[in-house]
């Protein structure tokens, strides 16, 4: 379980977030959703222990993919996913392997980062929190750069994780939302820094579907609805 509660948070002068109340438990992929500036990247910040005032969580525990994480190193694939065994103090070879082959890097263990595309290069830094081994995934826009196939295919390993032996949870920013509504098990909409629904995904998106400003439907299929004529 991971929780982050919050009567209001404050940056640069601003309110981003006000009477959150987040919890998620083990077994659940949670998509935190909501147009730009809603609070997203701060509400996963706070669950990551990174606002002032919030807790750090034991970094064996949970680990942290940051929107836009990227390696402007001379660093290979192998490298870079090795970081994740950092906070276990070791270099343990098969939890690096074993992350890279997961996704979809185990035949460029060698290639530097930094020449790799872009989607490849978000693979590798996702490679990274998979070598810590967490109980707690938190990710922010972990599809970004991805083309579709491959954001369906990460999406679909952090919805196994998530539900493997229900001993893990994982929390992903999501602006793609026909992903959050094909695997997601729980989706929570902000909208100026408020929860403004928190529920399975097609209930969560039809109660709060003006948060987004699109005139659009959703039916169980999940899948989104071009507006009637």
């Amino acid at each position: 379980m991971i929780g982050f509660t919050a009567r209001e948070v404050v940056l640069g002068g601003r309110v981003v977030l006000r009477g959150i109340d987040f919890r998620a438990d083990a077994g659940q992929l949670v998509a935190l959703c909501g147009p730009n500036g809603a609070g997203k990247s701060t509400l996963l910040r706070g669950l990551a222990g990174l606002l002032a005032g919030s807790r750090a969580p034991d970094p064996r525990r949970v680990a942290y993919l940051p929107q836009g994480a990227r390696c402007d190193w001379g660093m290979t694939a192998w490298e870079v996913a090795a970081l994740g065994r950092i906070p276990h103090g070791d270099a343990a070879e098969p939890p690096v392997a074993h992350a890279l082959e997961l996704c979809g890097l185990g035949g460029l263990q060698g290639a530097r980062v930094d020449r790799m595309s872009g989607g490849q290069a978000r693979r590798a830094m996702l490679a990274r929190v998979f070598a810590t081994e967490p109980e707690v995934f938190l990710l922010d826009e972990p599809t970004s750069d991805l083309d579709p196939a491959a954001a369906h295919a990460v999406m679909a390993l952090l919805r196994e994780t998530a539900h493997a032996a229900r001993r893990r949870v994982v929390v992903v920013v999501l602006h793609a939302l026909d992903l959050a509504l094909r695997y997601a098990d729980r989706m929570v909409v902000l909208e100026g820094g408020q929860v403004v629904a928190d529920a399975a995904p097609v209930d969560a998106l039809a109660r709060a579907a003006a948060a987004f400003g699109l005139p659009w439907g959703v039916d169980a299929s999940p899948r989104l609805l071009p507006p009637s004529a």
